[in-house]
């Protein structure tokens, strides 16, 4: 008897820990399945979009 609270307690972690982190891979997919359509309906504000962020990342993370 004194193994099952403890056996309990193990299943209930790690079933609490990994609901949220399967959420949040879902909603992961989600966004990248939404940003996919988005970039085959308007390829041309995607491209933008990309050329943009780059550039930002390119200008703050320039190694000189």
């Amino acid at each position: 008897m004194a193994n099952t609270p403890t056996a309990d307690k193990a299943t209930n972690c790690c079933n609490t820990e990994e609901a949220p982190l399967r959420e949040e891979v879902e909603t992961a997919h989600g966004l990248l399945d939404h940003l996919k359509e988005y970039a085959r309906e308007k390829p041309e504000v995607a491209a933008l979009w990309c050329l943009g962020i780059g550039f930002i990342l390119g200008w703050k993370l320039k190694p000189w």
